[in-house]
């Protein structure tokens, strides 16, 4: 009896000894995540920045390198880091001295937070194998939503493209987890907000456009994955968005009853702040 009540106390040392071995690896490794994750955001806001303004114009993404768009100079490669580059040149060309929008280092710094958000909350959600779609989905979004204020359109070239990538990268989170079921919530309420905003853009075909409706699609996909809530309130909370906007250029006169808002970023701030406010799978 002592041999083998000593046995389970041994037995009990160990697992207890792994366990605060893995919980401090967890402590060390979770800021080690963060600072990666930011780094990746700067990096990845930095070519959205490239994607925002060459996509529409037809240009090539790859060539040819940045350049100065009032004097078309390269930029030097330390001038391009992202955020430090635009510090240091005080925002302004390095050659020209023209201005240099501080939206640059804006994508820059909102990407790298929103990547380490929704990090955050897939590690709290259980959802760590669904990171690489939440992180296509939010660059996606961002880069998106700032084409869509520039030009009023939501290109083809990035939301259709989305439907398959998307597809694959929950796909293999779900076999991953064995999470069928969300899977299949993806598809259903991929559908289902597609076919809402399909029906909103028949009803009122002069404040919506049938590229909100694709872009919908997409949108109810990631949101349903998480949870029927998330999609529930990810819906609300672009038209609420859309509405507090709206009032508050009537309240300050920059906007009248007919002055057009693209509504694609508000679709999309809503579906992030879903995501980031989801408590779980229902």
């Amino acid at each position: 009896m002592r041999l083998r009540w000593a046995s389970n106390v041994d037995g009990l040392a160990g697992i207890v000894s792994r366990s605060a071995t893995f919980s401090a690896l967890r402590k060390v490794a979770m800021p080690v995540l963060i600072v990666f994750l930011a780094l990746v955001g700067l990096a990845i806001g930095s070519f959205l920045n490239v994607v925002v303004y060459r996509l529409p114009r037809g240009e090539s993404l790859a060539t040819p390198p940045s350049r100065c768009p009032t004097c078309e100079t390269p930029i030097r490669p330390w001038h391009n880091v992202p955020v430090v580059g635009w510090l240091i040149l005080r925002g302004r060309c390095a050659q020209c001295h023209a201005s240099i929008s501080v939206r640059y280092p804006a994508v820059e710094l909102l990407t790298a937070v929103v990547f380490v958000a929704v990090t955050l909350r897939a590690v709290q959600l259980g959802l760590l194998p669904a990171l690489p779609a939440l992180l296509y989905f939010a660059a996606a979004g961002i880069t998106l939503a700032f084409i869509d204020l520039d030009t009023r359109r939501l290109p083809n070239a990035i939301v259709l493209p989305s439907y398959p990538i998307l597809a694959v990268l929950l796909g293999g989170a779900a076999w991953w987890q064995h999470a069928w079921l969300a899977l299949a919530r993806a598809g259903a309420g991929s559908i289902a907000l597609f076919a809402f905003y399909f029906l909103l853009v028949c009803l009122y075909p002069a404040g919506m456009g049938f590229g909100d409706a694709k872009l919908a699609g997409v949108l109810g996909g990631v949101m349903a994955y998480v949870s029927w809530s998330t999609l529930l309130i990810g819906a609300f909370a672009g038209f609420l968005f859309g509405a507090v906007v709206g009032i508050g250029l009537l309240a300050t006169g920059r906007g009248t009853r007919k002055t057009a808002l693209p509504f694609g970023p508000f679709m999309i701030a809503g579906a992030l702040t879903a995501i980031l406010l989801a408590t779980g799978s229902a």
